[in-house]
């Protein structure tokens, strides 16, 4: 008898030319409809591994780690600068989903940037802010702004060392006045020094001194003063919950 063979089914072409389109492992350039441009890595027709973005739009390139499609690892961001004619790095560190978490280091201006640990694109965690007046604020962060404990250097050596809430001094602390020889030693709500004791400090060696030694003086009712400041910065919380 005669051998008979079956024919293979054959797979459309049109399975075969989506297999060709889709895109995994290293691709040299892939151009966006918009005009964005990336080169990198791909998995599963989304950028996975290192690769390098660069926004038509706003000129931003990104390059560092990504994951299913977004940046996501260690990674740089830099915005071209046109006084210049050459790419100003702007975000050097750590992403998550596509948003700026963990340690990094952000540039706002030529003399002002901040570093130390980000969650979901804002400023939280431990870090140290130069700003570009010369001040510094090293400490706590939340959603942004000082919160926590903190020691904020003014350029003149001034510092205060206490507590902050929403980027205000709120709690105790203490402010040295080193320009005066001078410490204050007290109760705060909202940037506002409400109660607290002020003595001489380093007065022999402060390159301004006050004229006059601080003389002893005792508050008529210390604990009034101080219930109704805490009674303050408690409404400050309830309002905030």
């Amino acid at each position: 008898m005669p051998n008979s063979k079956c024919l293979q089914k054959s797979e459309p072409l049109w399975k075969e030319w989506d297999q060709k389109a889709q895109k995994n492992g290293l691709r040299h350039q892939v151009n966006a409809v918009n005009g964005d441009c990336y080169v990198g890595q791909w998995k599963d027709n989304m950028k996975h591994g290192k690769g390098t973005q660069i926004w038509k739009k706003k000129g931003a390139i990104y390059e560092g780690d990504w994951k299913f499609g977004k940046r996501d690892g260690y990674g740089t961001l830099s915005n071209p600068d046109q006084e210049k004619g050459k790419y100003r790095k702007v975000y050097s560190g750590w992403w998550k989903d596509d948003k700026k978490s963990g340690y990094g280091i952000q540039f706002f201006g030529p003399k002002e940037y901040y570093e130390g640990e980000w969650c979901g694109d804002q400023r939280s965690g431990w870090g140290r802010m130069y700003y570009s007046n010369g001040d510094i604020y090293e400490g706590q962060w939340l959603k942004d702004k000082p919160n926590g404990e903190g020691m904020l250097r003014l350029k003149n050596g001034n510092r205060y060392e206490g507590y902050w809430q929403r980027g205000m001094k709120n709690g105790s602390g203490r402010f040295f006045h080193l320009d005066h020889g001078q410490l204050f030693e007290g109760f705060w709500v909202d940037d506002v020094a409400k109660c607290g004791t002020m003595i001489d400090f380093g007065r022999d060696e402060a390159p301004e001194p006050t004229q006059f030694p601080i003389p002893k003086i005792e508050i008529l009712d210390p604990n009034g003063v101080l219930e109704e400041a805490l009674a303050m910065f408690k409404k400050t919380e309830e309002d905030e919950d």
